[in-house]
Order: C-alpha cells, then sequence, then structure tokens
C-alpha cells in the first residue's frame, strides 16, 4: 500500500503526497503550530478536556504517559500541553518520519509549542509489548476506529491519506495486555461510542465526549491516580 505514497522534503519540512490518491487531497504536512491542534494545545482548560481527565492530568499531578499509538500525534500535543512528559510509539515507517520532522521543527522557538515538543519524544519502538513493565505511569491507547461508510464520508481529507497509508489497526485487541503491563497505574483508551471493548475487556470507569469515549483501566491498588 505504500507504494501509492511518497514522502517528499521541503522548505517547510517533509510532507506526504499520495499519488494515487484522488483529486482534491492535499499532500499531508504536519506542524503542531498550525491548525486546530497547535490552537486546542494552547487554549483549552483542564475542565474541557475529557482525555485529561481520564488520564489522571491535574494541575498538580503530571503522570508520564506512553502513547503507544501515535498516529500524528495530536493527542499527544494536547498531554504535554498539559505538563506531562510524553513518549510515543508509532510503527509505520512514512508517519515515523513525518513526526520526527515535526518535532524536531516544533522544538524550535520558545513558545508553548516549543515547550510542548520538548516534552514529547518518538521512541525507536514499534510495539507497547517492546516496553518493560510499569515503565509509565499511564499507557495511553487510540488505536484506528473501525471502519464503516457513514465514518468514510465524515472524515476529513488528510485523516482519509492517513486511513489510507496506516490501514486499520486489525490487530488492536492485542494492545491492551501489554499496556496494562507497561502501565504503573492506568491504561485508557479511546474508542467510538458504537464500538466493543477492546480485546473485549470491560473497563472500570469511563469518560465520554460527543464523539467517543474513553475507557480507563485501573490497576488494583493504585486506584489514586
Amino acid at each position: 500500500m505504500s507504494s501509492e505514497f511518497e514522502l517528499q522534503q521541503t522548505a517547510d519540512g517533509v510532507q506526504l503526497v499520495w499519488t494515487a490518491g484522488p483529486k482534491g487531497i492535499k499532500p499531508l504536512h504536519l506542524d503542531f503550530r498550525a491548525g486546530k491542534s497547535g490552537y486546542r494545545a494552547v487554549n483549552s482548560s483542564l475542565k474541557s478536556e475529557s482525555l485529561i481527565k481520564a488520564l489522571g492530568i491535574t494541575g498538580k499531578r503530571k503522570p508520564s504517559v506512553l502513547d503507544a499509538t501515535a498516529g500524528l500525534a495530536r493527542d499527544a500535543l494536547m498531554v504535554a500541553a498539559f505538563g506531562s512528559s510524553v513518549d510515543l510509539i508509532e510503527r509505520h515507517p512514512m508517519v515515523r518520519i513525518l513526526l520526527k520532522d515535526a518535532l524536531e521543527r516544533g522544538r524550535n522557538g520558545a513558545d508553548k509549542i516549543s515547550d510542548c515538543c520538548q516534552r514529547m519524544q518518538l521512541l525507536e519502538l514499534e510495539h507497547v509489548k517492546q516496553v518493560s513493565s510499569e515503565q509509565y505511569d499511564v499507557v495511553y491507547l487510540d488505536p484506528m476506529y473501525p471502519k464503516s461508510g457513514k465514518q468514510r464520508a465524515q472524515v476529513k481529507k488528510d485523516m482519509q491519506m492517513f486511513q489510507q497509508l496506516v490501514g486499520g489497526d486489525e490487530d488492536a485487541d492485542d494492545l491492551i495486555a501489554p499496556a496494562l503491563n507497561a502501565a504503573k497505574f492506568r491504561v485508557v483508551v479511546k474508542r467510538p461510542d458504537h464500538a466493543d471493548f477492546l480485546g473485549q475487556r470491560e473497563p472500570n470507569t469511563q469518560i465520554k465526549s460527543k464523539k467517543h469515549r474513553f475507557d480507563v483501566y485501573i490497576k488494583q491498588g493504585f486506584e489514586q491516580l
């Protein structure tokens, strides 16, 4: 599938081109200072972000987080904006290149986005099962959602390209057990409202937003986080 795509170096950084894609889809260029993700990272509050609540981040508590399905790292940027360190795992090689380039550019400057990118680290790993036991306070999972025709029609053009490139996370159910092993306190899984529990494992609690939910798995003895 990757033969349909190519990476190009431009003056503004690396971009991904869908050579076999439909007309009107622009190259994907990841810039943490541009668009809604950058604005959200700079302007959001603790009270308004369900993800931050699910991870257990507060004004005083900044748990270490592993984003084990980083994708374009938009959620990771938000987590870093609230002061937590975030390590990233992304297994697709082209997406890894986009992330590495965006992080390097994002660290330049003296603004909040630079501070966020300084707290984000792309790991040389491909799967959470490669992580040592209880290495992180929290592990976050956001596998590709189950696809439907309605969802495909609604998804933004840049995400159409991303989904075509990486495909579905067919092995998503295999993430939950190693994630629980890698976490000291909790695992948080982002899911659409209609989706089954990951690995058919019921969470301890849930935090819901308009379009999706966060399933929270709390490890026994560490309910305080």
